[in-house]
């Protein structure tokens, strides 16, 4: 991915994003923190998508104008941790952790937001350990390895070779969204595509994983929102 600015008040930065799937020009501007992507196919020139994007100029600032803003994470900050809401909080204590109501963060620390981020992204990866296993178990498969990203296009991934990927960020989720983006990354491990077949695999592992899956789709995307600062 390349960035590039495009002048003019405010300027605007815009990622171009090669893509095999891009047959035309698309543009996306994030609801959450109005970040500008530029999707074109693998032999675009780079030029005209460019004069494509200046072309569209004033809807972008307008669509940026419209973003939420981001939530930093900082002392007194309400953040979802397993789908319980937890204040972030300074306390008496050597290592992030959590408490009741609170996630307490060591007194006369600076970065607040970094700590809360590494402890999560260690929690997450214990929890999605966890359910892979359990859930490649159930298939009687292995996976090659496990990564943890905070990507905002996808919640996880698996590839060919059986490595599994997520985003860390599915631990401000509840833990059964959470549990099926495990199953649904696991059920590709017998079969490398979303056939009825798949979504089978995915029903024996979780049966009521729809509504897990419609969780994602109506309130992921604020997941987003949460500025760790790291």
């Amino acid at each position: 991915m390349t960035r590039r600015t495009l002048p003019g008040n405010p300027p605007i930065e815009i990622t171009l994003r090669r893509s095999a799937r891009a047959k035309v020009y698309s543009l996306r501007v994030s609801r959450l923190d109005g970040r500008v992507t530029l999707s074109l196919p693998v032999r675009a020139s780079e030029s005209a998508a460019l004069d494509f994007a200046r072309d569209k100029a004033d809807w972008i600032r307008k669509a940026m104008a419209c973003a939420a803003p981001q939530l930093p994470v900082v002392a007194g900050t309400v953040l979802p941790v397993e789908g319980r809401e937890l204040i972030v909080t300074q306390g008496p204590v050597r290592a992030v952790r959590r408490e009741e109501t609170v996630l307490l963060v060591p007194e006369g620390a600076d970065t607040v937001g970094p700590r809360v981020a590494a402890y999560l992204k260690l929690a997450a990866r214990q929890r999605l350990q966890a359910e892979s296993e359990r859930y490649a178990g159930v298939l009687g498969r292995s996976f090659q390895g496990l990564t943890l990203r905070d990507t905002r296009s996808r919640w996880g991934s698996c590839s060919a070779k059986g490595g599994l990927m997520y985003s860390w960020r599915l631990i401000l989720a509840p833990p059964d969204v959470l549990s099926y983006v495990a199953a649904h990354e696991v059920a590709h491990l017998a079969e490398m595509n979303h056939s009825p077949a798949y979504w089978a695999i995915v029903s024996r592992l979780m049966p009521d994983y729809q509504k897990h899956r419609r969780w994602l789709k109506q309130h992921g995307a604020a997941l987003h929102r949460y500025d760790f600062g790291a």
